[in-house]
């Protein structure tokens, strides 16, 4: 890009401005997109100060870069590969349209750059093409040895999961048994203590209610024989 060029495209970014619309930041229905003022009493359309520029010839770029792509080539829209034709590679740039697909956006760029032209949205679409069948191929393979690996195991994994249902059954059956067995055992212990309990205390009491029996006999045997040696004594 020469050097002209160049200073006048760097003239056009300094004398660009941005014309908004009058009250764009007062309403919010209002957007910044430029409106010509209309109005009787319109301070922009009078001009005022500070209340924004018009659109004059003034502000316009310079007629030799005016409509220029900032990398200095004027950009051509390009959707076929006729549309290349004739296009010359020093001052003209190419922009494939968004409406291209993949495919043919692929061989636009290799003529293109076969011809020597700049493609401004130029895409990395030769990777993805190349791995798409790579892709492919490997997740195939992949799909491929799960499947063998999920029939290998399948026959021993359906006969040991009715041995563990099977365990688990028989297991909670004797629990139930053993702990019925010590609960009735415990009961009919503590019905046979107290009723012998009062068996013991019993004889006890006979032994304590005879003995005040003997000692009231002792004591008669002596009253009697007194008695006896009175009356000897009276007959004398």
């Amino acid at each position: 890009m020469a050097t002209e060029v160049k200073r006048l495209i760097r003239v056009r970014v300094e004398k660009g401005a941005n014309f908004k619309r009058d009250g764009y930041g007062k309403k919010r229905q209002l957007s910044d997109s430029w409106r010509k003022p209309r109005g009787q009493h319109n301070k922009q359309r009078e001009q005022k100060k500070a209340k924004g520029a018009l659109p004059k010839p003034g502000f316009g770029s310079p007629v030799a870069v005016r409509g220029m792509h900032p990398s200095g080539f004027f950009e051509v829209l390009v959707s076929s590969a006729r549309d290349l034709e004739g296009l010359d590679p020093k001052t003209q740039a190419v922009r494939i349209a968004a409406s291209v697909g993949d495919r043919k956006r692929v061989a636009l760029q290799d003529t293109a750059l076969a011809n020597g032209l700049k493609v401004l949205n130029a895409r990395t679409v030769k990777a993805k093409a190349k791995k798409t069948p790579a892709k492919r191929e490997a997740a195939a393979k992949d799909e491929g040895k799960q499947k063998k690996e999920e029939k290998k195991p399948a026959k021993p994994a359906k006969a040991s999961a009715p041995a563990k249902k099977e365990v688990k059954k028989e297991k909670p059956a004797p629990k139930t048994d053993e702990k019925k067995e010590p609960v009735k055992k415990a009961a009919a212990k503590p019905k046979a203590e107290p009723s012998e309990k009062p068996e013991k205390k019993a004889p006890a009491k006979k032994a304590a209610a005879a003995k005040p029996k003997a000692e009231n006999a002792v004591d008669a045997k002596p009253a009697a024989k007194k008695s006896a040696k009175s009356g000897v004594k009276k007959n004398e």
